[in-house]
């Protein structure tokens, strides 16, 4: 049984405006060369931050389960599965946010967009992993641990 699942979500979106915002506030500023540079050198990070978060892909890789932000891939997580303890389906709250974020008393949250999201408990820590397919991914991977 293998498994693999991307996610679309809109929080590129939101970076996009905050790379308009910039690009405004550029052209606002264009006759102080320092501000112009701090604010490009901000819009070129969020930008890049933009692209890497478009899609969240889910996928099986043998012994570990694959975590990856893209299309640029600068943002990923693979987990063996020999480490997981218990699997279940859960919901993310607004603490966690979207994207990569530890909150010291809930663990590390990877989450794309919505609040559906899978909880992996690993010995102490947890996991949770934002999808929209939570179901599938919760069947496979109790299948893989079981």
């Amino acid at each position: 049984m293998q498994y693999q699942h991307t996610q679309t979500g809109g929080l590129h979106h939101l970076l996009y405006a905050v790379v308009g915002v910039l690009l405004i506030g550029a052209w606002f500023v264009r006759g102080a060369p320092g501000m112009v540079a701090i604010l490009a050198i901000t819009f070129a990070l969020v930008l890049v931050l933009a692209v890497s978060l478009k899609t969240l892909t889910v996928q099986d890789e043998g012994e570990e389960l694959a975590i990856r932000f893209g299309p640029v891939p600068l943002f990923s997580k693979t987990i063996p599965y020999a480490a997981i303890t218990a699997v279940e389906a859960d919901r993310t709250r607004l603490v966690d946010g979207w994207g990569i974020h530890s909150v010291p008393w809930r663990g590390w949250t990877w989450n794309l967009w919505g609040f559906d999201c899978v909880k992996l408990t690993l010995g102490r820590k947890v996991i949770r992993i934002g999808t929209d397919d939570v179901k599938n991914l919760v069947v496979f991977l109790r299948g893989k641990i079981s």
